[in-house]
């Protein structure tokens, strides 16, 4: 019995859309790249209800006839690819011919196309891969598409969407990918009613600045390379200027934007030593090579290429960061060339004596009660006059003979043995507990007598607004512009100088766990907040410290564990203590 069979297109449509449409962001990519073809210089993307409800996009491209307009819902129907050969120099955005299909296949889709030397438009309508109508219209030139409801009928696939905030941070970061690989073209972003970008025509460096913020400006260092093999342009960010996140990183290939791990280890790489390595540069850089030594056909969403020879491109692109490194004086280098002028003449008939350094022994920094390190978490808690003055009793025969090593470890005896605790991830647990267990109360505020200001893209500034609230429960105070944070007030004893650093590993918590539901994004914050004010390694504590570290810990509900998993503290029994020297 046979029981091979052809899928019905309407079958094989919506599996084609599951390949190539994920999410809402994958039909702004799509649209997007299909009017950069029509060769159109203005496009505005509407969104509403994180796309679920309506995507539109409006150019003024070269537009479709009415045979075309209807052809372009069909699978495999492309102006693209005439030959075999043609797969081998492929230079527009768009080639397979399966974007309006799939797209068709899984929404309600309106399609307004004219072309230019035309009267007359064409308006064709298509629910769920069935054509409904086609139809004569008054319409601008170009196309205006709108795709409505999507996944109405794979009830499965919109289920699983997230939230419109998630949503629309997916579409803004595929929207910036394609206006950066596009300075010379005018884009906008409308959001819910909201223009979220509006970008004229301009040259890249400005393109840059217009979507990251006025203050990239400073930050850019040109990168220019020519070989035989690949045309390297763009701008790298300055060391100073890394960041704990990887938001600002851009590849584009001909014109396309890409992901390629490979590569970004070539760039960290060039940026070895001068920066921490938990931290990432900026780049935006433009890569122009012979389409015939790319492959861009491996991937449905076309962000993942093959080259030809992927390890030359490693090393020119390497070695041309490093340069311009050097050659705006980025890097550090040794100058042997010393200019006279600088010269320091010495008097050899002075006797030189070693200069004296005055210590004064009895200083102790933990002294000034303004500013103590380690007071537990109760210098958070400034809501009651009582609990700050409040000191901390503790059990003196419970612990005992309290010192530090290496000022990273406490270590101190109890009736079993020893107990060695990490400094740094025992007060990050005993603070995060505190956040989250007051979370539902206002913390305090220390008012800044300079207001702080820093500078974020805009893109950060959108998530800052989204967890405002959580911000100012904890105890900041914040004014929001374009881009960038007027601080007002912070947590007590919160680093007025690192502000900067803070706010970004609060923007990399949240995004890492972005989509995590099970987890209030207030935890996160926590989290995050209590790892940048807790005491560090390298700091030297009294021994009142020591034992209000170590109280706070064991009242900890989860004292063995810092939140994000690792040790606190080591307990040495006696009996482990005498098996090590039982030989």
């Amino acid at each position: 019995m046979d029981i091979i069979q052809l899928l019905p297109d309407h079958i094989a449509n919506q599996i084609a859309a599951g390949e190539v449409i994920q999410r809402p962001a994958s039909v702004v990519k799509e649209m997007v790249e299909n009017s950069i073809d029509a060769g159109a210089t203005n496009i505005e993307v509407i969104i509403k209800e994180g796309g679920k409800t309506l995507i539109q996009v409006v150019d003024n491209g070269c537009g479709m006839s009415n045979k075309d307009a209807k052809m372009s819902f069909e699978r495999h129907a492309t102006s693209k690819i005439k030959k075999p050969e043609d797969l081998f120099s492929i230079k527009s955005m768009g080639f397979r011919g399966e974007a309006m299909a799939s797209i068709g296949a899984i929404s309600h889709v309106e399609l307004n196309t004219k072309l230019t030397n035309e009267e007359l438009g064409c308006k064709i309508i298509f629910e769920g891969s069935e054509f409904k109508s086609q139809e004569s219209c008054i319409c601008a030139n170009g196309s205006s598409i709108k795709i409505k409801n999507l996944f109405f009928n794979v009830p499965a696939r919109r289920k699983f969407l997230k939230s419109d905030k998630v949503e629309n941070k997916h579409i803004m970061e595929q929207f910036i990918r394609i206006a950066l690989a596009n300075s010379e073209i005018s884009f906008s972003l409308k959001i819910d009613n909201n223009y979220v970008f509006k970008l004229e025509p301009s040259k890249f460096r400005q393109r840059i600045i217009n979507i990251i913020g006025s203050k990239t400006n400073e930050k850019l260092v040109p990168v220019e390379e020519e070989t035989n093999l690949v045309k390297i342009s763009g701008f790298i960010g300055k060391p100073e200027y890394a960041k704990l996140t990887r938001g600002e990183q851009y590849f584009f290939v001909n014109g396309r934007f890409i992901k390629n791990y490979y590569l970004n280890h070539a760039i960290k790489k060039a940026f070895s030593d001068l920066i921490p390595e938990n931290q990432h540069p900026s780049y935006f850089l433009n890569l122009s090579l012979d389409p015939k030594k790319i492959d861009i056909n491996i991937h449905p969403n076309k962000t993942e290429i093959k080259f030809e020879d992927e390890k030359s491109i490693y090393a020119i692109l390497r070695s041309s960061v490093k340069r311009s490194l050097g050659k705006y004086n980025i890097a550090p280098s040794i100058d042997f060339n010393i200019e006279p002028s600088f010269e320091i003449p010495i008097n050899y008939k002075k006797t030189i004596t070693e200069p004296k350094i005055r210590v004064n022994t009895s200083y102790n920094p933990f002294e000034n009660k303004q500013k103590e390190v380690l007071d537990n978490h109760k210098i958070y808690d400034s809501i009651s006059k009582n609990d700050i003055q409040k000191e901390v009793k503790l059990n003196s025969s419970k612990y005992f003979n309290f010192f530090q090593i290496n000022n990273q470890y406490v270590v101190c005896n109890n009736e079993e043995g020893l107990i060695i605790i990490h400094q740094e991830r025992a007060h990050h647990r005993i603070l995060y507990e505190y956040f989250t267990k007051n979370s539902s109360q206002r913390f305090a505020s220390q008012k800044l007598i300079f207001p702080k200001t820093i500078f974020f893209s805009k893109k950060e500034i959108n998530e800052i607004t989204e967890i405002k609230k959580e911000l100012k429960d904890i105890g900041f105070q914040f004014k929001i512009s374009k881009d960038s944070l007027e601080v007002n007030a912070t947590p007590p004893q919160c680093d007025k100088e690192n502000l900067q650093s803070l706010f970004e590993d609060v923007l990399k918590c949240k995004n890492e766990d972005y989509e995590n539901l099970n987890e209030k994004i207030s935890n996160k914050i926590s989290k995050s907040i209590s790892y940048n004010l807790s005491i560090k390694t390298g700091k030297k504590l009294n021994p009142k410290e020591m034992e209000i570290l170590i109280d706070e810990l064991m009242n900890c509900e989860t004292p063995s564990v810092s939140p994000y998993g690792l040790n606190t503290f080591l307990n040495l029994k006696i009996n482990e203590i005498q098996k090590k020297f039982s030989k």
